[in-house]
């Protein structure tokens, strides 16, 4: 006689798995907390509109070749400053006739490069520097903070401008010099974190069961200050966009006929009153893109901030 299976020993739907309030397993425990912050983080529109922005770049970068209706750098001289949707071309042509969407599609690209690289370098130079600072103490401290306000002390635009003009113009010295200005508020925050974290009863429990201090600055405090690092990084990516955009417009940047959006802006600002779109639809690519960032950072600090209001 078969044995019909009672309801309490169902299996748990994969719903239910998500949201327990007992994980049985550490993976289980991340994959809890992890959906937890997302159902938090899909309850704001806005937060969900500037992820749906940041992933249109994403895929638009990628995709490029297949999304441009032009060769970006092809001059067609008898088309010059045509208005959009003229003569197939979707937002109109520049000074030399080239195609102002293909253009926009591979700056994108070059703004996601920009993007990436400085987000794989100030953070993290920024954690180790604050994590260091905050833990150690002593003159090692001072030392750190000090060498961070010399660099807090300025612009970030006008130390760029300054490490660009010693370093030389084009793309990757321009991504060097915003990673070198950029570190100082990461490590500024991964020390204040720092402080508050080092004399808690769970790293003196650490300490005493004899973790070296590497030990404990890399495996138990920086995971701690993780999360208020990213949602600073993601609020951050939109003046890495505009400083980037602005040194693209000085000449600084990326240099031509390279498609970065700062230097269209440059180059169309001279027919910005009778030939609006040169210089406008550059302008629209890089406020869009700024804005999704910026509303993906106040999602991010919603869910990741533990003293944010629910």
């Amino acid at each position: 006689m078969a044995v019909r299976d009672e309801p309490h020993l169902q299996p748990p739907g994969l719903r239910a798995w998500l949201t327990s309030e007992s994980p049985r397993s550490r993976l289980q425990a991340k994959l809890v907390q992890f959906y937890l912050g997302w159902l938090d983080f899909a309850r704001n529109p806005l937060a969900l509109l500037g992820l749906l922005i940041v992933a249109a770049l994403i895929i638009v970068s990628f995709l490029a070749p297949l999304l441009a209706t032009h060769d970006p750098f092809a001059q067609t001289l008898t088309d010059r400053l045509l208005p959009p949707g003229s003569a197939g071309y979707l937002l109109g042509t520049d000074e030399l006739g080239r195609d102002i969407y293909s253009r926009l599609v591979y700056g994108a690209g070059i703004t996601l490069y920009i993007v990436a690289l400085v987000t794989v370098t100030a953070p993290i130079a920024g954690l180790i520097i604050g994590t260091l600072s905050g833990y150690v103490g002593g003159w090692l401290d001072i030392v750190l903070m000090r060498i961070t306000d010399v660099f807090l002390a300025f612009p970030k635009l006008i130390l760029a401008l300054a490490f660009v003009a010693a370093l030389g113009p084009g793309i990757e010295n321009a991504v060097l010099a915003i990673a070198i200005t950029s570190w100082p508020p990461y490590a500024r925050i991964a020390r204040a974190e720092t402080l508050t974290i080092r004399g808690s009863d769970y790293i003196s429990a650490i300490r005493l069961q004899g973790a070296s201090r590497g030990r404990i600055i890399i495996g138990h405090i920086m995971p701690l200050c993780l999360s208020s690092v990213i949602v600073r990084v993601t609020l951050d990516m939109a003046g890495i966009i505009l400083t980037a955009a602005g040194l693209g417009f000085l000449g600084l940047g990326a240099q031509p006929p390279t498609p970065e959006w700062g230097a269209m802006i440059s180059a169309g600002r001279k027919f910005l009153l009778d030939q609006w779109w040169v210089a406008t639809m550059p302008g629209l690519a890089i406020f869009i893109v700024s804005l999704g960032f910026n509303l993906l950072g106040d999602g991010l600090r919603d869910v990741l901030d533990p003293r944010s209001a629910k």
